[in-house]
């Protein structure tokens, strides 16, 4: 049967209309998701991509205030004596036993991955804005940092350092206290200035300190 000319025509323009109708909400998810539909891969929430920041000053009264991070009492069911230290890096908390089944849970920021661990250590060593010596597997992946600097307020090791037994790994703080709550150093244990100044106080040398990297304590 014969078709007029305009009759094709319309026909050829609603065929693309349903098409555009089909194709534009895949068009828009490429928009709005233009690494996912490259096949990128992005660190996921809990790591966080950025190196350390020398010279940045953080306060000595910065804290962690409010969310899950915020230095609390908890309920924690453990066999340590009060006094003990738990760093928990899988949960991203410093928990310091009280009895009773009661601890005060700190925020901290923990090794990123490949510079996680565990073991039993005691405090050896404690120190008010400590000097920092980056070590060689920090220099590794920032050459452009220092290999030495004076304690202060734009120093990363922060206000108070917990130092562990004869490794090279501290409970400190940090002039980046947006980085509590994710896997970023190189092995040590970061807390908010205010933070570790406070656990600072409470703990005195030869504390026991278990670091566990298990799914529950």
């Amino acid at each position: 049967m014969f078709v007029p000319i305009a009759s094709r025509a319309v026909r050829r323009r609603s065929g693309w209309k349903a098409l555009l109708c089909l194709a534009a909400p895949l068009l828009a998810w490429v928009a709005i998701n233009p690494a996912l539909a490259q096949g990128a891969k992005s660190p996921p929430p809990e790591t966080l991509d950025i190196g350390d920041e020398p010279g940045r000053v953080s306060s000595e009264e910065a804290v962690v205030s409010e969310g899950p991070y915020a230095r609390q009492v908890v309920f924690f069911r453990t066999n340590e004596p009060p006094g003990t230290l738990v760093v928990h890096t899988s949960e991203r908390f410093v928990y310091l036993v009280q009895g009773n089944n009661r601890a005060l849970r700190y925020g901290i920021g923990v090794g990123r991955e490949g510079f996680q661990w565990s073991g039993l250590v005691r405090v050896s060593r404690k120190s008010e804005w400590p000097d920092w010596r980056p070590p060689p597997e920090m220099l590794a992946r920032q050459p452009y940092l220092p290999r030495f600097m004076a304690g202060g307020p734009g120093n990363p090791m922060g206000a108070r350092a917990l130092y562990l037994g004869s490794t090279v790994f501290r409970v400190h703080g940090t002039n980046q206290p947006e980085t509590i709550g994710h896997a970023i150093s190189s092995g040590c244990f970061r807390l908010a200035n205010g933070d570790i100044i406070d656990l600072y106080d409470r703990v005195p040398l030869n504390t026991k300190v278990v670091i566990r990297h298990g799914a529950s304590l």
